[in-house]
């Protein structure tokens, strides 16, 4: 449609708008190539060490805790060590609800808190196919937690000097 002054408007009425006399003629060569999409390609194992990633950026929930705390660790390292970093940084931050236990064997880590099985505390971070993890603590009846503390919740505290005595 051709501009008109503000006040008026025009009804289209289907018709090409006349022109000043000059038809549009496009250009022999006026197509545009398209760019390739950019797609990742993720290293294979048996690639080139240049192509492999220097570090990782991981996200690691902590069980009962806001937000999840942001990890840069090597992808040679195992995800023992990114309990033991997700802790140390835990820890760092000042984070609240402070932790009561922070000894990294007491900690399982998980894809999500939806997934029932953990990793293996010496799978490789490169190979886990993820970023995003989920760190709980271990079931009570696991050996990190003692049985020595038992007297202090019981009826009688004083129990715990017992062994003292003899």
């Amino acid at each position: 449609m051709t501009s008109a002054s503000p006040g008026h408007r025009r009804k289209f009425s289907g018709k090409d708008p006349p022109s000043s006399g000059r038809k549009f003629q496009p250009e022999k060569h006026s197509r545009r190539i398209a760019p390739a999409p950019l797609t990742l390609k993720l290293p294979l194992q048996n690639s080139d060490p240049l192509l492999r990633p220097s570090k990782l950026l991981l996200n690691v929930t902590i069980e009962n805790c806001l937000g999840a705390v942001q990890v840069l660790m090597s992808p040679e390292d195992t995800a023992g060590d990114l309990i033991k970093a997700a802790l140390a940084f835990y820890g760092k931050e000042k984070r609240r609800p402070f932790l009561n236990n922070t000894d990294p064997k007491c900690y399982e880590l998980h894809y999500s808190s939806f997934t029932l099985e953990s990793l293996k505390p010496d799978d490789k971070l490169m190979n886990l196919g993820s970023r995003n993890f989920f760190l709980c603590l271990k079931p009570p009846n696991s050996s990190c937690f003692e049985k020595g503390n038992m007297a202090i919740d019981s009826a009688f505290p004083w129990m715990v000097f017992v062994p003292l005595l003899l």
